[in-house]
């Protein structure tokens, strides 16, 4: 789960409208190069049996950029089993539209399963990913990394033609 391996992110996507009016994205990658660090537990913080990891990402493909973010990790006495929260700051462009979004991770693991839930932060959208929502789902088969994240943007609403 703390995999701090390297791989190539490659992505496609498609993008239809919903009944909102919302540009819905569909993006399929099939990794990301994620590189983790241990981060020393702090004094008088937490238990030092939950780790903290400083994240450093980068992204290519339709979604160009990097991320940082930091994950707090418990590891079970039972092997494969354990969880982790995390948070990370997205920056790049996105389908073509520049700016940022935070991602919110919650993730536990047990009997050989994952149950992982990755969230954009509501209202952490800037520039042109301003309004931007959605839900990433990670994929590890053979050890290796992939996700797909579909989201949505708001359209630019029609000037008036008031005169």
């Amino acid at each position: 789960m703390f995999d701090p391996a390297f791989g190539l992110l490659s992505l496609s996507f498609w993008q239809p409208l919903n009944k909102k009016g919302l540009k819905e994205t569909t993006m399929k990658a099939t990794g990301i190069r994620v590189k983790s660090t241990p981060v020393a537990a702090e004094d008088k913080v937490g238990d030092p049996l939950i780790g903290r990891l400083a994240l450093d990402k980068q992204f290519s493909g339709a979604l160009t950029g990097t991320s940082k973010g930091q994950m707090l990790g418990f590891q079970g006495e039972t092997p494969g089993t354990g969880g982790y929260v995390a948070m990370e700051m997205v920056n790049g462009t996105l389908d073509g539209k520049k700016g940022s979004f935070a991602l919110q991770h919650i993730g536990t693991m047990g009997d050989g399963k994952f149950d992982l839930n990755i969230s954009v932060v509501p209202g952490s959208g800037t520039g042109e990913l301003k309004g931007i929502s959605g839900k990433m789902a990670v994929i590890i088969e053979g050890g290796k990394h992939s996700y797909v994240f579909e989201y949505t943007l708001p359209t630019a609403k029609p000037k008036s033609t008031k005169q």
